[in-house]
């Protein structure tokens, strides 16, 4: 529970801070993170399976673009909630997406 009014605290604050478009459009990054919520296990473990609902997600921000799918995995947001980006950036590959971008650079971290 202390988690989660944490995450809105971040959120009102990222909502404040937004100007025009970015990465996603719109709509910030550390927001769109929270799409990814299905993602929590995969996103910090290499071995753990993503679910449909997660594979869904990535698929859905994505297809926006790379940069903003790289953005959201490496938001504050993202961060706070546990993912760890450098398992989270498989997450792509592990659902199989056709139109993954391979060898995407996302910051320090380069997509399988």
């Amino acid at each position: 529970m202390r988690g989660l009014l944490v995450l809105a605290l971040l959120l009102a604050a990222a909502a404040c801070l937004a100007e025009g478009a970015g990465e996603c459009g719109a709509t910030p990054p550390d927001r769109m993170a929270l799409r990814l919520a299905p993602c929590a296990s995969a996103a910090q473990n290499p071995s753990a399976a993503p679910s449909g609902a997660c594979c869904g997600a990535v698929r859905t921000i994505g297809k926006q673009s790379p940069q903003c799918l790289c953005a959201v995995m490496l938001s504050n947001t993202a961060k706070s909630t546990g993912i760890n980006p450098e398992v989270a950036i498989t997450i792509p590959k592990r659902c199989n997406l056709a139109d993954c971008p391979i060898g995407y650079k996302c910051g320090t971290y380069t997509l399988p």
